[in-house]
């Protein structure tokens, strides 16, 4: 099972240069086992990595046993939906990139916050669904 986007779509890839997930296939899948809900495909920036960093996230440092290559502007990656929305209130989000961020993020976060982050809504977005 692939899952559903925010947009109510299939996931789509979200990255795998590094790859991403939860479950490192590459798209932000929310599964039972992912009790931080992982589903937030976001474009890294210094801005976002910086905050992150200040508030106790660290996404910069590689981490091997976790599969985690460190992060870096540019780098497209599922965070915690908790977290880019404490970015968001600080005025720190990362751009999001719709059609790979999982519906279960709704439950956290505004669609209309998502969006007005959105890097990749196209004039009809009923194309994407």
């Amino acid at each position: 099972m692939v899952g559903r986007n925010v947009l109510g779509g299939e996931l789509q890839l979200c990255g795998t240069t590094p790859v991403t997930g939860f479950t490192r296939s590459g798209r932000c899948l929310v599964t039972v086992e992912d009790v931080g809900n992982h589903g937030v495909c976001a474009v890294m920036t210094e801005e976002f990595l910086t905050h992150q960093f200040q508030v106790g996230n660290d996404l910069l440092t590689p981490h091997p046993e976790w599969q985690f290559p460190g992060l870096r502007p540019g780098d497209r990656w599922c965070v915690v939906a908790l977290r880019w929305l404490q970015s968001a209130h600080a005025d720190r989000a990362a751009p999001v990139v719709l059609a790979s961020t999982h519906e279960a993020v709704l439950q956290l976060v505004p669609l209309e916050l998502l969006q007005h982050h959105a890097v990749d809504v196209p004039e009809d977005p009923s194309s994407l669904l």
